[in-house]
């Protein structure tokens, strides 16, 4: 540059610039209700919302396999000792589907393999944690989780997709294999259910929803799973209950396996079986003596085993508790009355309304028809608030909130009384 440049003086800003005040926020900004909830979030009671922690650490961490890609896709999600298991779409098309430890050390955040064995098109319902007797297993190395969905059956061969209802299983300890099923389910187990009217010979074939229903709070045995189905060959509409046991569950799980022969293209059990018993959770002190501390130790012929051979060869039974046409049933939820005798049904419809259904023992009465919105609009969700005390129901615009004053089921005339409080108080004999 040249020496006359060099020996400039720095420009001073002008005066006007340097008495600026500072530009103040728009006042939309500063107003609180620029950050509310909507309205339909806002009516939730403050009992539902979770407590402020000011120890709360936020991460952000990507939704893939946490979450769908877009609402009209089939999701469940369950948590089991501060983990989140998930089973939703692993891509934007929707054409993968997972059922995964989605969250806590990488090293064990396994999956399922991708395979139409494993699932075929699934329509994922329900989960849910199933922790065992504490007493037994302190670790909790013989926790379980089990999946509910709809998916399109291999091992029927017609014109057209039969879409069957499913309960899968794996093991909360499974951390994967190490060579074979790496980072992939060793426990993996699935089954059909099947909820059938044996004189009319009607199978409800497509799950809905399902309800994790435990009897006695100390004795995990006594879990009860209520499936509420519908038909896929049905064109009017139709809508059934049945329950199912955990223990029922279990032992098909331990029975024989499927298998498809490739020469015949027939199903057959395989044989023999290896050992240790794939889809086994080692919680055995017999299996840990021999080495097999954990799924890291399971030789490779048992992993392919597993791997090959996901469903099982028997299915778990149920007859139906209700039956219902002309009615579309979305969402249920199931309390006990009358000491555990009897159980009451929470039944949401797609019409905005809530049915409520008795059942002691094989009968069942319907009690009430509430209608809680103004348009038909179907119900999305029903929480239980204080069980037996109030249920909140939850669509797309509306939150609703009743409660359940006292429910008498008389036995030995089946006649039942229910006073419900929302606005006003009714009763029904």
């Amino acid at each position: 540059l040249p020496p006359s440049l060099l020996s400039l003086p720095p420009s001073p800003l002008p005066p006007s610039l340097l008495s600026l005040p500072p530009s103040p926020l728009p006042p939309s900004l500063h107003k609180p209700s620029a950050c509310t909830l909507p309205p339909s979030l806002s009516l939730l009671p403050p009992s539902l919302l979770p407590p402020p922690s000011p120890r709360a650490e936020v991460r952000m961490e990507t939704g893939k396999g946490k979450c769908p890609f877009e609402p009209s896709q089939h999701y469940t999600a369950v948590m089991a000792g501060g983990i989140l298991y998930t089973a939703a779409t692993s891509n934007f098309l929707g054409t993968m589907f997972d059922i995964s430890r989605a969250t806590g050390p990488e090293q064990g955040r396994i999956r399922t393999e991708r395979s139409i064995n494993w699932l075929n098109d699934p329509e994922f319902v329900s989960a849910s944690f199933i922790q065992q007797d504490p007493t037994s297993e302190p670790l909790g190395d013989d926790d379980k989780l089990y999946f509910f969905f709809t998916e399109v059956a291999k091992e029927y061969e017609m014109y057209t997709k039969v879409k069957v209802p499913r309960v899968a299983r794996v093991c909360k300890s499974d951390v994967g294999g190490m060579k074979t099923l790496q980072r992939r389910w060793t426990t993996f187990l699935k089954a059909q259910l099947v909820c059938e009217d044996r004189p009319s010979g009607q199978r409800y074939n497509v799950l809905t929803d399902v309800f994790t229903l435990r009897r006695d709070p100390n004795d995990p045995a006594t879990t009860q799973f209520y499936g509420l189905f519908t038909s896929q060959w049905e064109r009017e509409e139709l809508a059934a209950v049945c329950v199912f046991s955990l223990s029922d569950i279990n032992k098909v799980m331990d029975g024989p396996f499927k298998e498809l022969k490739k020469t015949c293209e027939n199903w057959i059990n395989p044989e023999p079986v290896p050992r240790p018993r794939p889809g086994q959770v080692l919680d055995d002190f017999a299996l840990r003596a021999e080495g097999f501390e954990s799924s890291l130790k399971l030789p490779d012929k048992v992993l392919t085993f597993t791997r090959d051979h996901p469903l099982m060869e028997n299915s778990v039974t149920a007859a139906p508790l209700l039956l219902r046409r002309g009615v579309t049933y979305t969402k249920l939820a199931v309390t006990l009355a009358d000491g555990g005798a009897g159980a009451l049904l929470h039944l949401g419809t797609d019409r905005g309304e809530i049915h409520r259904v008795a059942v002691v023992g094989q009968n069942t009465t319907l009690l009430q028809e509430v209608p809680l919105f103004p348009a038909d609009q179907p119900i999305n969700n029903i929480v239980l608030h204080k069980v037996e005390t109030h249920t909140h129901t939850h669509t797309n615009t509306h939150t609703h909130t009743h409660t359940l004053i006292h429910l008498h089921t008389h036995t030995h005339t089946h006649t039942n009384t229910l006073t419900h409080t929302d606005t006003h108080k009714q009763m029904l004999t």
